[in-house]
């Protein structure tokens, strides 16, 4: 169990590099850190977090030269505005620690001075290439026509006298390492690329580059300073007080380092869990690289077709939903983590965020709580009512829900533990439309009281189902939870609450509840033009006399919806006039179609035919689907529903989508009418 676990649960962000403002590229990494950190809090254990910023680079003192300010001001600046906006995200970190703070250069040198008693670090030439856009150092096989193959970046050659670290005798440790404890490096498929990358052989690495005025010196060395990549990576034991705290051991080794897949394979990976060999210092226990926001396939930056800076986020979903800012930061904190595909990367798009802020949390979080409370108000006087019998089903899925969600967190998968909540949310919505409560209290108002008594079980469900999905979501949503349990009559604050308190039965009878107030109010309008765009940081200025550019994306202008392709699972064909040739049974059987139930429904961003849904097909398997229906069914419509999938059709990204499988419809005179099973079936049940 967490909870019997004593040592502080240590928790790292990357720390950003200063050479300009904070987008929701580095505001995603930092708030899944802090949702992380909340959760162990819920399950009891102590929690500390860390972030900061990286102000010794090259390319952070050449943004200073360009910008025309002192470097040491720049940074400073930049600092505060990076700790800032991590604040109004409500990201509630520890220790902020800058590369430019003596406790950090004094780690820094006496990092270095031990690694070179010890003998790992030896003074020789390099002559090799460079990236100062990568503060990284490339081999030959790395390069082609000057430019870093690996980022795209350029590189320049150079010849300098430095100091190298002795990475070529670490490979079969860290290896050796990796095999040993498989739930070091996540998830698995990055994992594999470190072992790749070190089984190709390590060479010694140059960790030193000729001083220029900025950068922490090297000890006895004061022509050189020590490589942005080696200072920076030590920040994380800095902070807890190593070498002089002799207490820094009870936070060490950190429990979780959560970063970028750009930092992972070369420097968090290896370079990092080598160097702390090297000193006979504890590995970290978990090193997780998520994916990347994309922008036309590309990786989201800071210039041009870019990411939005994440307060003009903020403030952009409160004004167009009307409510405060505080809320609307919880929705962005929500929705980045909703939105992402952890591991992999994930198209960005603002219209995509204002969507899913309708469809999760205005219409289905939103409607949970506005009904149950409605009707509570209406049939009960607003005062909860005593039960003398609970609902098996409800109270069953409500424990599930929290064993996935336990789960999804334990593997760094926050999609997939709000997935699983909404799960519990959607089937309450649907649990209140098949009950009929307002059915049930025109019987109970006739005398009918067994009515009565399923009036109040179904209205006590509801209810304690939106306590249990405030303290789930509480992590994500720390300000929206306390206001969804002000208004069930609830005033401890969500942060007291701790993973016992998701047990049935939390609600007590005689509970007088608020009348309902929106927390997310509905977006009205969904649409950005590139004014607004810019007015993110997320696009370039628009031209005044170009008026093919009103209506935009985050990354580009609408493109017309391509013509589907022979295996697109989107909109069904159409009815064949000649008659296919026969196949073979066996030819049948290599068709896997499974019963799947939709668990979410939305559209796609510029796409007028095309839903996006998310479809269960097994006990622990959910899997996204574009279908060509949107002409023809509502999301709200589909979601519960029963679908037939083609489970083994090869996945195809469309739209930044991949597209995990196809729907069966019929074509009915050019409508798509869904194939369904007559009666409710397992999800994943096979069709044969």
């Amino acid at each position: 169990m967490l909870d019997s676990q004593p040592k502080t649960y240590y928790i790292t962000t990357p720390i950003y590099y200063v050479n300009g403002l904070p987008h929701v590229g580095s505001a995603f990494t930092t708030v899944s850190c802090d949702v992380l950190a909340r959760y162990q809090r819920l399950r009891g254990r102590k929690a500390w977090l860390l972030t900061g910023t990286d102000e010794n680079a090259t390319k952070v003192q050449e943004a200073a030269n360009k910008a025309n300010v002192p470097t040491q001001q720049f940074v400073d600046g930049l600092a505060v505005a990076y700790a800032e906006c991590w604040k109004r995200l409500h990201i509630d970190f520890d220790d902020f620690i800058r590369t430019t703070e003596p406790r950090h250069v004094r780690a820094v040198q006496e990092f270095f001075s031990r690694l070179r008693d010890r003998g790992f670090i030896y003074l020789d030439a390099y002559e090799g290439w460079y990236s100062v856009s990568d503060e990284t150092f490339y081999r030959d096989s790395e390069v082609a026509d000057g430019i870093a193959i690996e980022t795209g970046k350029p590189v320049v050659r150079t010849q300098e006298q430095n100091w190298f670290f002795r990475l070529s005798a670490f490979g079969d440790r860290l290896l050796s390492h990796i095999q040993e404890n498989p739930d070091f490096l996540l998830p698995e498929f990055r994992r594999n690329e470190v072992i790749g990358f070190i089984g190709e052989g390590l060479r010694d690495m140059s960790i030193t580059r000729p001083y220029r005025g900025w950068g922490i010196q090297v000890p006895g060395d004061p022509a050189n300073y020590i490589y942005v990549w080696f200072d920076a990576l030590i920040n994380y034991l800095a902070a807890v007080g190593w070498p002089d705290d002799p207490n820094w051991a009870e936070k060490w080794p950190a429990d979780l380092h959560f970063m970028g897949k750009e930092i992972f394979v070369r420097f968090h990976a290896t370079l990092w869990p080598a160097m702390l060999m090297a000193l006979d210092i504890p590995l970290p226990k978990q090193v997780y690289a998520h994916g990347w926001w994309t922008v036309q396939g590309a990786k989201g930056g800071k210039t041009g077709a870019s990411l939005p800076h994440p307060t003009r986020l903020t403030r952009l979903l409160a004004e167009r939903s009307g409510t405060t800012e505080d809320l609307a930061a919880d929705a962005l904190r929500y929705l980045l983590c909703r939105e992402m595909n952890y591991g992999l990367d994930t198209e960005f798009s603002v219209e995509n965020c204002l969507r899913r802020y309708n469809t999760d949390l205005a219409n289905d979080l939103g409607n949970l709580l506005n009904r149950t409370l409605n009707m509570l108000v209406r049939y009960c006087d607003g005062v909860v009512p005593a039960v003398t019998s609970h609902d098996p089903e409800i109270a069953a899925l409500s424990l599930e829900v929290q064993e996935e969600t336990a789960r999804a967190f334990t593997e760094c998968r926050l999609n997939a533990a709000l997935e699983s909540i909404w799960r519990l949310v959607g089937r309450m919505n649907k649990y209140i439309d098949e009950k009929a409560p307002w059915s049930l209290a025109k019987a109970a108002a006739t005398g009918d009281e067994a009515a009565r008594e399923a009036l109040h079980t179904v209205l006590y469900a509801c209810l304690e189902v939106v306590r249990l999905v405030s303290i789930l979501v509480s992590p994500f949503l720390p300000v929206a939870a306390d206001a969804l349990l002000a208004q069930i009559g609830l005033s401890d604050p969500v942060a007291a609450a701790r993973w016992e308190d998701l047990a049935w039965v939390g609600l007590t009878p005689g509970t007088r509840v608020s009348p309902p107030q929106p927390v997310f109010p509905r977006i009205q309008e969904l649409t950005v033009d590139e004014k607004v765009l810019h007015s993110l940081g997320s696009a370039n200025p628009p031209a005044e006399s170009d008026p093919a550019k009103e209506k935009v994306n985050i990354v580009s202008e609408a493109v017309p919806e391509a013509s589907p392709k022979p295996g697109t699972p989107v909109a069904p064909v159409e009815t064949m006039t000649e008659a296919a040739p026969p196949i073979t049974i066996d030819d049948f059987m290599k068709v896997q179609l499974l019963i799947g139930e939709v668990l979410s429904a939305e559209p796609v961003a510029n796409a007028t035919k095309l839903l996006r849904l998310a479809v269960q097909t097994g006990e622990d398997e959910t899997r996204v689907i574009l279908s060509g229906i949107a002409e023809y069914y509502k999301p709200e419509d589909l979601v519960g529903k029963q679908v037939v999938v083609v489970a083994n059709l090869l996945p195809r990204k469309m739209r930044g989508i991949e597209s995990q499988g196809m729907l069966l419809a019929a074509d009915v005179d050019g409508r798509a009418v869904l194939v369904h099973p007559d009666t409710v079936v397992p999800p994943g049940s096979r069709v044969r």
